[in-house]
């Protein structure tokens, strides 16, 4: 089964602007297929494949002689040696959507990148699938808790029951998972991490302890949705705070894991400013913490935790599909422990939200907003708690109860 991908429009646009396309995402969400889908009959040539490797590394001077462009590389990290050769050919050519390159984690690619083809190249990272995609939804907005937004999401709204949203919290979002109902899930998710380990992390990063990085792996799962504590998760583990922090950029770059910024600025004195840990698969992460059905979750100490890491992802991937690479995306939390889970930066508004996974939405669930008031220079926009209630109602002034199908 395909999947109608939101990212397709933003990877067609920047086709046109530049002559190398890059999308990078973690391994399996897609972006073989996708990239497939919009080269169309651009030639295709994959580094997975060792004899082509094999050339990529000891003859990229004729690479792409033997494969002219238009063309699509997959797994391109493999030979970033390639990259002063596209360099070359765009800067004689100077043609647009000549390279389609992809990789699934962006440790010395993205480096190579950023030396090579500054300027030449449109960049994009593919999240895995969102509820709108998952559900054929056409509408491509990156969320914001406004009338307007809402009102035009109302419109093309999915009807989820309860028991779907944890089946699909559970199952995660990776395509061919989702789209294989009969694929065992555990399964599944153990030969992610097995393949995971072996080709990106073995290969790129020389982690001696491939067994302790599997219970950091693990670790982080256990604290998605929390502020982020290095010491913590290296003392867990048995590690280094250099290596727990090694280990954490490598997951972070490979797009398994998300650091949520906190929102403070010169003025903003009492504001934290240590970044909350989230999962970018809530099927992962269930997996390596042993959730292992989705009523145990639901049921669970975490169930709080996982349904605000989904809510998170599902509002990242309506970003990230529309090509917006820095993210407007923070938490707020001060030194006297007031917090608000996401703050929404656009248009010279902070757009407040809280994110609670019961349905009996209440004032006290905005309760919090108006700290933003005192933030000398910001001006509040309209508010939401994303839920599990079913229908779009006022709690406060302009603040809101959002179900969850609104994303």
């Amino acid at each position: 089964m395909y999947y109608n991908r939101h990212a397709d429009e933003a990877v067609r646009k920047l086709s046109k602007m530049f002559g190398a396309i890059l999308v990078t995402g973690a391994r399996q969400v897609g972006k073989t297929t996708l990239l497939k889908e919009v080269a169309g009959e651009a030639g295709y040539v994959t580094l997975d494949d060792k004899i082509q490797l094999t050339n990529a590394v000891t003859q990229s001077g004729t690479f792409f002689k033997d494969n002219p462009p238009p063309v699509f590389v997959d797994e391109v990290q493999y030979a970033p040696n390639l990259f002063p050769n596209i360099k070359i050919i765009l800067d004689k050519e100077k043609k647009k959507g000549q390279f389609y390159l992809s990789g699934s984690q962006q440790f010395e690619m993205m480096k190579n990148v950023s030396e090579s083809l500054a300027g030449r190249l449109g960049l994009i990272t593919l999240p895995g699938l969102s509820l709108r995609e998952l559900y054929g939804v056409s509408f491509r907005e990156p969320f914001l808790p406004t009338d307007e937004y809402c009102m035009s999401r109302r419109k093309v709204q999915v009807a989820l029951s309860y028991s779907d949203v944890w089946n699909i919290i559970h199952r995660g979002s990776f395509p061919e998972l989702c789209a294989n109902p009969d694929f065992d899930w555990q399964m599944f998710y153990a030969a992610y991490v097995k393949t995971y380990i072996e080709r990106d992390v073995r290969d790129l990063s020389q982690v001696g302890d491939e067994v302790k990085f599997v219970r950091f792996m693990t670790v982080a799962a256990s604290c998605t949705g929390q502020l982020l504590n290095v010491a913590s998760l290296a003392r867990d583990v048995g590690v280094s705070q250099p290596t727990a922090e090694r280990w954490l950029s490598i997951m972070v770059s490979s797009n398994l894991v998300i650091l949520l910024k906190p929102y403070h600025n010169n003025i903003t004195k009492r504001t934290i400013k240590t970044p909350k840990l989230y999962f970018s698969d809530t099927g992962l992460a269930a997996y390596l913490t042993r959730w292992n059905t989705p009523d145990v979750l639901k049921n669970g100490a975490m169930a709080g935790a996982f349904f605000e890491t989904f809510v998170i992802g599902e509002i990242i991937r309506s970003y990230s599909n529309k090509g917006i690479l820095d993210l407007p995306l923070y938490f707020y939390r001060d030194r006297d422990g007031n917090e608000i889970d996401l703050l929404i930066e656009d248009g010279g508004f902070l757009y407040p939200i809280e994110i609670k996974k019961h349905a009996d939405p209440n004032k006290a669930d905005v309760a919090k907003f108006p700290i933003l008031d005192k933030i000398p220079n910001i001006k509040r926009g309209q508010g939401g708690v994303i839920c599990l209630y079913d229908n779009l109602v006022t709690l406060q002034g302009s603040d809101k109860a959002i179900p969850i199908t609104f994303l």
